[in-house]
């Protein structure tokens, strides 16, 4: 087993390097750092020794990939591409392009209000989606199994934004029983996380239905099942004993994967209801087009997944003990 995590490591040293490579082309595709200083400082009044000025403050006069005029490793090390992007495998991801803010720092206390929104949401909806999947699937081939497939479909083909709009009509503006917008601390959190985290376990719940039903429905056709009901096990008792324990493993695949969204937001849920969390720091690093804050949060996002993917593996061996890594 360690054997398998340090190899598996070892492979994710070129994925990151390749994600900060494809984000680093794409982001100066779209701008040169001329244009960024302009958009940053402002079109109006600006000269070019001012541009000049910030591209020397925020390191961006140095060639993209390879410096000329430099020597031995030089020629690679005194680049953009190298001094933005080495210090991200130590985690330090330096300061943001538009207002200096150490980044590190902002998403430490970000984080939070992020996995305020997206972790209960996340247990809930999962516990919600297993539980009603089970039972649409015991009553499989039934009235209750065809409505509420058809129940999810229609959940799940109507956009996050109708919830999310429909929510703050109904419960912020003609009810007032939740806030429309904003963040605290502490106890008086809860009053700001319970819409968000309403809309997003409704606005999930027929994907999650529809996916969780599918696996149930494939388990209960195995033979285990048939031979379990052949010794008189009840149909609950092979549904919720039988199935679920052997259906564990998609399940855990579905779970595990979830960790980066869990820390790094929703960005639309965010946005709209004004939440401090890493969700809306993205998108005002996009529509400010701060470099620094964007390729972050994308390096960020990929060291989670690459987490997700080991953990998903390691996971396997303890609901199925036939396997075992080598």
């Amino acid at each position: 087993m360690l054997t398998y995590i340090i190899r598996r490591v070892l492979y994710a040293v070129p994925i990151l390097i390749g994600v900060n490579l494809i984000v680093f082309f794409l982001f100066f595709i779209v701008n040169s750092p001329d244009q960024m200083a302009r958009k940053i400082l402002g079109e109006k009044n600006i000269t070019q020794e001012d541009v000049d000025n910030w591209k020397i403050q925020n390191g961006y006069h140095l060639p993209l990939f390879f410096n000329t005029e430099a020597s031995g490793d030089g020629h690679f090390t005194e680049t953009i591409f190298f001094q933005k992007s080495a210090k991200l495998f130590l985690f330090d991801f330096g300061k943001s392009d538009t207002n200096n803010i150490d980044i590190t720092s902002q998403i430490s206390q970000r984080m939070w209000a992020s996995l305020a929104i997206a972790l209960p949401t996340f247990l809930v909806g999962l516990l919600v989606n297993i539980t009603v999947s089970m039972i649409v699937a015991y009553y499989r081939a039934t009235y209750v199994d065809f409505w509420s497939t058809i129940v999810a479909v229609m959940v799940m083909s109507i956009s996050q934004l109708f919830y999310i709009i429909g929510g703050q009509w109904l419960f912020g503006k003609m009810l007032r029983l939740s806030p429309i917008s904003g963040y605290d601390s502490g106890v008086d959190m809860l009053k700001f996380v319970i819409l968000p985290v309403v809309i997003g376990i409704i606005s999930g719940i027929g994907g999650g239905i529809r996916f969780y039903r599918t696996i149930f429905l494939e388990e209960v056709n195995r033979d285990y099942v048939r031979t379990a009901r052949a010794k008189g096990v009840s149909e609950a008792g092979v549904l919720f004993k039988h199935a679920l324990k052997n259906a564990m493993i998609p399940i855990l695949t579905n779970v595990v994967l979830a960790i980066p969204l869990l820390f790094m937001g929703s960005l639309v849920m965010e946005a709209f209801f004004a939440i401090p969390g890493l969700g809306s720091f993205t998108i005002e690093a996009i529509q400010a087009q701060d470099f620094a804050i964007v390729r972050s949060m994308v390096y960020l996002a990929s060291v989670l997944y690459i987490v997700g993917l080991l953990l998903t593996d390691i996971s396997y061996t303890l609901v199925d003990p036939r396997i075992r890594f080598g």
